[in-house]
Formats: C-alpha cells, structure tokens, sequence
C-alpha cells in the first residue's frame, strides 16, 4: 500500500476509465471485477487483477466502487467483510440517498469508512480538467484521499452526511434525464419532417441553455414567488397542445407532451392558470 496505489471495484465504462486514469497517472492499480475478462487491457497496461474481492480490498487503503447499484455493492463487499476494516470506500455508484446512509452505516459496522460520491462527467471525461463530483461522508477521509480522487475530478464537497452527495446527484439525473428525453422527442418531430438533426443542432442548443431561466426562477422558487408577471400555465398549456398536435401531425407518439400538459391542466385545476411555471412545485409536491 502506498500513497499511489488504489484499487477500482467495478469495471463497467465508468469503472474502466477510472483504472485506465490511474495508470495513466503512475498508480499501482489493483482491480476486482465480476467479469475478469473486463480487466484483461488494464492488467495489460499493468493493473493487477485479484483474484478475490478479499485480495482486492486488502490490497489498498483506498477502494474505488462504481457499480450499478447497491444491491450490486453489497453482493459483492458481503463477500469478503472483515477485509472491510481500516479502509476507505469511496463509493460512486449511483443509488438513492437513503441507500446511500444506510451502506456508510453498514461499511462502519465493519471498520471501513464510506465516502459517497456522485461523478458529474460521463467516462470519457475523467481526468480531464472539467470533471467534477459530488462528494459527501467524513471530512478528514477525503481529505487523507483528496490526491487519489482529484486524479480521477475536482472534488465539491457537499458535507458530512452521506446521503448529500446521492441527492444531489439524483436531482441532477432527474433534470438531465427529463431535458434529453425532451430533446429526443423534439429531434423525431424534426425527422418526420424531414429535418435532420444535424440541421436542428444550433437551435436545438439555443433553446436548451436555461440559464437565464434557472437564474430567474431559482430565487423566486426560494420566496414562493409564482406571479405571472412573465409566464403562465395557460399560457404553458396552450403552447403544448400546439407541440401535441404537432407531434400527432408528424406521426410522432405524443405521449411525452401529453404527460407534462397534463401535469399543466391539474396546475390549473388548482387555480394556478394564471401563475408562473413555478407554481407547479405546489403540485408535484403537496
């Protein structure tokens, strides 16, 4: 165990480009996947491959997990318990923040100490000056690790609970998830028509850059500002019936636009017609 050594648990796309970020920065890598083939262009670039999740954990103080979920986290630390005791689990699987808090209790009961992170970048961008993660769990952890794990992003560290990291990293799944779905839709309504998406990009961009949106909204949401003064639900309705029937026209399934109009309609419903977007936070949450 040294100060440059680690060990990555887990070698899906995210996993992998971790390890390979390791050995590209001189790290002694130790790697323990449920495939071993996976490992098979790491271990030949010079990663040691255990042959145990036992042999893995005991190889380093620093144990990288990126994994599906937890359910996977558990199958497979479960196998090897006691060799949990005096390490640092930094766990980037994604999961939600109460999965989260329970494993930090269950890695404590065994002598570890979890840190929970949420990367910000998808794989091919570890490493790279821009990348970033979300981290929560014990201060003086990621402090003692902070030059192992800045080798993969910066580090925004979010506080000592646990779950903080989770969270914020589900919010933003929430909207990155939603926002491409939406671009998706609209880029099928633009084929159908004859528009490439290649054609559509530049608008396509334009239209996605919330920002000013975001920065308008966010302190209003804060106050309980939902005044009218610049949108309103009618006015949002009336405009997704326009982009439903468009939808329709071009042959294109509208259920996407139908789910949000009606999540608009039961806003109205509830005397928020003439209200700002905003004021549909009341409705998603009561």
């Amino acid at each position: 165990m040294t100060a440059t050594s680690v060990t990555v648990i887990g070698l899906g796309p995210m996993g992998h480009a971790m390890a390979g970020t390791y050995l590209d920065k001189g790290y002694e890598v130790t790697l323990w996947n449920r495939t071993p083939a996976k490992a098979d262009g790491l271990v030949a670039r010079g990663a040691h491959r255990a042959d145990t999740v036992e042999a893995a954990l005991k190889a380093n103080d620093l144990v990288v997990l990126s994994l599906t979920d937890y359910a996977a986290v558990y199958a497979i630390l479960e196998q090897a318990p006691a060799a949990l005791a005096g390490r640092t689990i930094a766990n980037l699987t994604s999961d939600t923040p109460t999965q989260a808090r329970e494993a930090a209790e269950w890695t404590a009961a065994r002598g570890a100490v979890q840190i929970t992170g949420g990367v910000q970048v998808p794989p091919p961008a570890i490493g790279t000056p821009e990348a970033v993660t979300y981290y929560s769990g014990p201060k003086e952890a990621i402090e003692t690790h902070r030059a192992a794990l800045e080798v993969l992003t910066g580090i925004d560290y979010l506080g000592e609970d646990p779950g903080l990291a989770a969270l914020f990293y589900q919010i933003g799944i929430d909207m990155f998830w939603t926002g491409l779905v939406g671009y998706l839709h609209g880029q099928a309504v633009a084929q159908a028509n004859g528009i490439s998406a290649q054609q559509f990009l530049p608008h396509a961009v334009k239209t996605m850059d919330f920002r000013y949106f975001l920065e308008f909204y966010a302190p209003r949401i804060d106050a309980g500002n939902h005044e009218g003064d610049v949108d309103t639900l009618a006015m949002g309705a009336a405009s997704l019936e326009h982009v439903m029937h468009t939808a329709r026209a071009s042959g294109v399934d509208s259920s996407l636009p139908a789910a949000v109009l009606d999540l608009f309609r039961r806003g109205i419903a509830a005397g928020h017609g003439q209200d700002s977007l905003t004021s549909l936070a009341k409705v998603l949450k009561p």
